[in-house]
């Protein structure tokens, strides 16, 4: 649905995205994440038609739509794009800003009302047609700007960062409620955000870059349970570090380091990791079992390895405690556990070998 091939773009000397090579398929969504500068906004641009590649191309339904040597216009590509700042005219109500790209195109009134009714009423706006932007909450001006995009039935929705200005409480619904309709719709969705959450809750895909590459390009499952990278490892969520020296091979292997020997999965190149050479474990903070002294035996069982921390602080948060912890090499690690575990005292962490993530350094 839509290719894109050896996507270049530079400013200046600078070189935003460096050869980017992906595919969306028909009513899939990929959400594109990656730390600022990374080249994800130059990305959505280039597709969107609001800037020139230098090098590569952008195909859409087979069709070449951008490349060095070729542009066509952003009214003409079919796509349509909801902004972050939500991109509404402050002066026309929510029907009039609905209906604004149906009167683009010259249609029928009584054309354009029954479609933006059927927009407002998907979006659950109904009532709100006589409204000025101002008088809306921004979850309310979040919708308007979706059922803009939507009405026009665009053959490609870009989302820029689009749940960004809200608090935590609307950004989870309004995630929930686009993820329902877009899938209810067929919709295919190239999506960037900054937010983990957001992409696992949206995506069928992950799309992570990092210096303007593609660091990994996968199912949200398999990027957070095996990530390619060490980037991409710390990207997607709270993940926890231990620094030694690589053991073993990259079927068998293993680290060195301040809780001892300890097993785990190769991620990334396996040519990159050398015996004894720097390597980092890193696993996250829900993948182990914390256990108190006298129970050690247990924390190391079957494919389990064992780590012993010195407890820090331990914080409530609802259905778990979150425990921070310190190593015998003072590596600050953090812990979940189902009851609080008193500063000072000692723990020990069962961490599986599946769930621990080797990387050369």
């Amino acid at each position: 649905m839509l290719e894109i091939r050896n996507l270049q773009k530079s400013y200046g000397g600078f070189q935003a995205l460096g050869g980017i090579n992906l595919e969306l398929q028909e009513g899939e969504i990929i959400s594109v994440l990656g730390p600022s500068g990374c080249g994800k906004s130059t990305l959505l641009q280039l597709v969107a038609g609001l800037s020139q590649p230098d090098g590569g191309e952008i195909l859409l339904h087979g069709q070449a739509i951008a490349s060095a040597s070729r542009m066509t216009p952003p009214e003409k590509r079919g796509i349509n794009m909801v902004f972050q700042d939500y991109a509404l005219w402050p002066h026309m109500n929510v029907y009039d800003n609905v209906a604004y790209g149906l009167k683009q195109k010259r249609l029928s009134a009584q054309a354009i009302k029954q479609k933006v009714e059927e927009a407002m009423t998907l979006l659950q706006l109904e009532g709100f047609e006589r409204r000025l932007p101002p008088q809306l909450s921004g979850g309310q001006q979040q919708r308007v700007a979706i059922a803009r995009a939507l009405v026009t039935e665009p053959r490609l929705m870009l989302l820029d960062e689009p749940l960004s200005n809200l608090d935590m409480r609307l950004r989870v619904e309004m995630r929930t409620e686009m993820s329902v309709l877009f899938r209810r719709l067929k919709m295919s969705v190239f999506h960037v955000t900054h937010d983990p959450e957001e992409a696992f809750a949206m995506a069928d895909k992950l799309l992570l870059m990092r210096s303007g590459a593609v660091d990994q390009l996968d199912t949200p499952m398999a990027c957070y349970n095996k990530p390619a990278s060490r980037q991409a490892a710390s990207l997607l969520g709270a993940i926890n570090v231990l620094s030694g020296t690589f053991a073993g091979s990259p079927g068998d292997a293993a680290i060195q380091c301040s809780a001892g020997l300890l097993q785990g999965t190769v991620c990334g190149p396996d040519g990159s990791l050398r015996a004894e050479g720097h390597a980092e474990l890193r696993f996250r903070p829900e993948a182990v079992k914390v256990l108190p002294a006298g129970a050690e035996a247990s924390a190391g069982h079957g494919d389990s390895n064992r780590i012993e921390a010195t407890v820090i602080h331990s914080t409530f948060e609802g259905t778990k405690w979150r425990t921070m912890a310190e190593s015998a090499a003072g590596e600050r690690l953090y812990l979940f556990s189902e009851e609080q575990r008193d500063s000072g005292s000692i723990i020990y962490a069962g961490l599986p070998r599946e769930s621990a993530y080797i990387y050369a350094t």
